[in-house]
């Protein structure tokens, strides 16, 4: 590859994980050489580029759109213009999409040009006194261009005036300010770009008096009084929604009073309106969570009937920020974009004072076709599988048979969270799914399942990421054999707190939130789900301890099912066959094939191979249960309305049902 583009790419980079320098996967970088341009197509995010996320053009039928007259209706101009940049494209069959700022770049004469939307920088451009401020920093290092329609109308604007830059100073400008946009950097190489960088963030940091830490405050425990009914008023028939709370003392600045949220009220950028919409909902009414959700109920139609959609982001007083999307990247990028906003609108008072967006450039941006594009790429594809938009907690999901159903929910769509007592796996496990798939997500929630008070704070803290629960799975479980003359108090207590009472708190802490969604929508199903065993379907010898909290989770599960099925959650317990292959059975040194073989369950083995073999030959498939056998059983459970209180047996026909 050749050393420039590789410079390309490591700048792009650079930048696009710097949520300061850019956020969303905006921005824009380009190289080019006398013959060719190199920048970054539409869609394609900074932060993780490749050489083939760069549209590669011939710079020379570039000038065609220098100098062709267009249509002066606005749509139609831009779709001529866009057809002129595919017939510049090198390789058109590729399905890389130019960037509508292609001639911008490729008028700069510097090699490199790279475009960034720091908050800073942009708390300057959209201040009232940007352009005189902007003037007295940089003098004649910088050109200024007033808010334009992005575009080739920017195109051109900028065209005009670099021309005139061009003529009075001898050379281009290296700093291209955009008025409630962002900024250009052009030069001969990186290391320049970077040093610009640099300068420019130091000489607007010098005017800014002030510049807090933003610290995160804790989120009520109330939110789950709220956020699951706000979730299913938003849901429809398209899908389920996510939605994402935070809490910090940027929210506070704004959430005070109606003065206060006026203050961000209104995009200053076209990026705001792509990832959060032109305007957004204000809650004042914060008595108690009741009246919050009363107030929501209430102002969400009068927004949908005066905006003509629902809203993206509501700023609730004392609680936080709350985004609602239909995946839950998209809604992180919401609560990212929009805090920039906030913080934006915070650092105007050193330049003037806020200056938002107009009507009529507000309108512009909600009908123009590439950020109907831009916001596309943004949701990305509808979610697919048989969990798809659902939110699921998986207790004992660090490893084992716990980390292949959370791994299958991911693959299928869900949010889910791992909830487990080992921190180290359970943190290996969430970033190994969260590789899966682009756009739902998976956490890690540290979980003691025999504690009260650890289940609870998993459930506030699942509805804090996810905005509800829709699939509670109690998979936690321990095992250790050993018959009556064997087995101590203690041993038997840990076992039937961890495998029996764990359960019980799994669906008293998860049925509230699955109630409070019925509620809102009648039709929403939710499923609380055991992993049992077969040793819950019948006795085990020298296992009682293990058999007699699995055969009581039976008994819950039916009562449970007979209790809750009038807000359609459906309860039913899964019993796996033996597992033979996960930590609980292979283990080398507390695995239940070594643990039988010390305490002589199975008479003649004299190796962990034969009781392996001893326990393979009892089923009648000849091997034992897998992963996929128990998530056909999880999906015929969640899948279907009209079975509840079941123990489904997933053994290879080792145990039946009567």
């Amino acid at each position: 590859m050749d050393k420039n583009l590789k410079d390309l790419i490591e700048i792009s980079r650079f930048y696009g994980q710097n949520k300061e320098a850019v956020i969303a996967g905006g921005g824009n970088t380009s190289y080019k050489n006398e013959h060719f341009i190199w920048v970054k197509a539409s869609g394609t995010s900074l932060a993780t580029i490749d050489e083939d996320g760069f549209a590669k053009l011939y710079r020379d039928k570039l000038q065609v759109i220098v100098s062709k007259t267009y249509s002066t209706d606005s749509d139609e101009r831009e779709a001529q213009v866009k057809e002129d940049l595919y017939a510049s494209c090198v390789d058109s069959s590729r399905v890389l999409r130019p960037s509508v700022e292609t001639n911008l770049h490729d008028i700069l004469q510097y090699p490199f040009v790279v475009h960034l939307h720091p908050t800073s920088v942009n708390a300057l451009l959209c201040g009232k006194n940007s352009a005189k401020i902007t003037a007295d920093l940089f003098g004649d290092q910088a050109l200024y261009i007033p808010y334009t329609d992005p575009g080739y109308i920017l195109f051109k604007k900028v065209e005009e005036e670099v021309l005139k830059f061009r003529k009075q100073f001898g050379h281009d400008p290296k700093l291209v300010f955009l008025e409630n946009h962002g900024v250009f950097f052009s030069a001969d190489t990186t290391a320049e770009i970077r040093t610009l960088y640099d300068d420019v963030m130091n000489r607007i940091g010098s005017m800014m008096k002030n510049q807090p830490e933003w610290e995160n405050l804790p989120i009520s425990t109330k939110i789950n009084s709220i956020l699951p009914a706000l979730r299913m008023m938003l849901s429809n028939e398209e899908g389920i929604k996510v939605v994402k709370m935070r809490h910090s003392t940027l929210h506070e600045q704004f959430y005070n009073n109606q003065k206060d949220f006026s203050k961000i009220a209104k995009p200053f950028s076209p990026d705001i309106i792509v990832y959060c919409k032109a305007s957004y909902l204000y809650i004042d009414k914060v008595t108690s969570p009741e009246k919050v959700v009363e107030s929501l109920t209430a102002e969400i139609p009068v927004f949908v009937e005066k905006h003509g959609y629902q809203p993206k982001i509501i700023l609730i007083k004392n609680y936080g920020l709350v985004a609602i999307e239909d995946n839950a990247r998209s809604a992180e990028t919401a609560l990212d974009v929009f805090e920039d906003l906030m913080k934006i609108s915070y650092h105007t008072q050193w330049f003037g004072g806020p200056r938002f967006m107009t009507e009529e450039q507000i309108h512009f941006i909600e009908n123009w076709e590439l950020e109907n594009y831009r916001r596309k790429v943004a949701k990305g594809s509808a979610s697919a599988g048989k969990a798809a938009g659902k939110v699921a907690i998986v207790t004992g999901g660090a490893m084992g048979f716990g980390a292949g159903i959370a791994e299958d929910l991911v693959r299928e769509g869900a949010n889910v969270v791992i909830a487990d007592i080992n921190p180290v796996e359970g943190e290996i496990t969430q970033d190994k799914l969260n590789t899966i798939n682009g756009k739902n997500q998976a956490f890690f929630v540290k979980t003691d399942v025999s504690s009260p008070n650890s289940v609870e704070e998993l459930i506030r803290k699942t509805v804090e990421l996810f905005g509800g629960v829709d699939i509670m799975i109690s998979n936690a479980g321990i095992l250790y054999a050993g018959g009556l003359d064997e087995m101590d108090y203690n041993t038997f207590e840990r076992m039937t707190k961890v495998n029996y009472s764990a359960y019980f708190l799994c669906a008293k802490y998860a049925a509230p939130v699955m109630k409070l969604q019925n509620e809102y929508n009648k039709e929403h199903f939710s499923d609380i789900i055991q992993i049992n065993s077969k040793s819950g379907l019948k006795g085990s010898n020298k296992n009682f301890a293990y058999a007699g909290s699995k055969f009581g989770g039976i008994g819950l599960t039916q009562s449970f099912a007979l209790e809750l099925m009038p807000w359609k959650i459906k309860v039913n317990s899964i019993c796996p066959g033996n597992f033979f292959d996960g930590p609980l059975w292979s283990d080398p040194k507390k695995g239940l094939f070594v643990q039988y073989l010390k305490t002589g369950k199975v008479p003649g083995a004299q190796t962990v191979d034969d009781v392996k073999k001893f326990y393979e030959a009892q089923v009648p498939a000849g091997r034992g249960c897998r992963v996929e056998d128990v998530m056909k059983a999880i999906y015929y459970v969640t899948e279907q309305h009209y079975e509840t209180g079941q123990a489904i047996p997933v053994t290879g026909g080792q145990s039946m049902l009567h």
